[in-house]
């Protein structure tokens, strides 16, 4: 029988079968870094809010502690958005009349809750605790950034699964004294820069995070990275 296929019909399917792995990796590639941009995490994006509130302003040039605002962040699973009355407590008295605060003097005196577009939103399968990362020792900044340099609040991390991974598995790299734990201008210890914890100076943070792990009780990292601590 006369053969059908020339000879070089077979390198030409190996190069095809080839040709669509290599597309196949390509656009899965592509897919994990599409999964990873700023169009799916929004990232470095200040949503659109009803006031352009300013924690530059307020946390840095005012000195608000980030408790003032975010009363339950130490004992609840939830930071807390401030009622607007929290609001008024100053602009009762300053900026009474400014445009931009029309919404803000509205919501007080209508009783009608301002409409904040949530900027840290999880997953509802994902269970996160503000207090316990507080109480451990885990500082505003680690997860939210220099929330004190933002004119407009916006994500600082993508908050994906493998970015709080990278601090679960190795929590000492951010560990820091409780009472740092809402100091935004906080440096971890350096030679040139040593922190002291009952009574001991530390000029590396690897030491320290190991001292502050023993001394807040954090568990192993086995149990922090088991699914059922962030899916219940």
């Amino acid at each position: 029988m006369a053969q059908i296929f020339h000879r070089s019909a077979n390198t030409l399917a190996r190069a095809s079968i080839l040709g669509v792995v290599l597309l196949l990796s390509a656009v899965g590639a592509a897919l994990m870094e599409f999964q990873r941009s700023p169009y799916v995490t929004a990232q470095h994006i200040a949503p659109e809010q009803p006031v352009p509130f300013s924690h530059q302003h307020h946390a840095a040039g005012l000195g608000l502690d980030c408790r003032y605002c975010h009363t339950s962040v130490e004992d609840s699973s939830f930071a807390g958005i401030p009622p607007t009355k929290t609001c008024m407590n100053c602009h009762a008295q300053i900026w009474t009349n400014a445009p931009m605060l029309a919404p803000v003097r509205y919501s007080f005196s209508s009783g009608q809750s301002l409409q904040w577009t949530r900027v840290h939103d999880l997953p509802d399968f994902v269970y996160f605790n503000h207090s316990i990362h507080v109480n451990k020792g885990v500082g505003c900044y680690s997860c939210h950034g220099q929330v004190d340099a933002m004119p407009l609040m916006y994500e600082e991390n993508t908050l994906q699964m493998e970015w709080c991974l990278n601090c679960h598995r190795e929590p000492e790299k951010f560990l820091r004294p409780k009472e740092k734990v809402f100091d935004m201008r906080y440096q971890q210890p350096s030679i040139a820069h040593a922190v002291e914890v009952d009574g001991k100076s530390y000029t590396s943070q690897f030491e320290l995070g190991k001292a502050l792990r023993q001394k807040y009780h954090l568990r192993t990292s086995q149990d922090i990275t088991s699914c059922s601590t962030c899916h219940r």
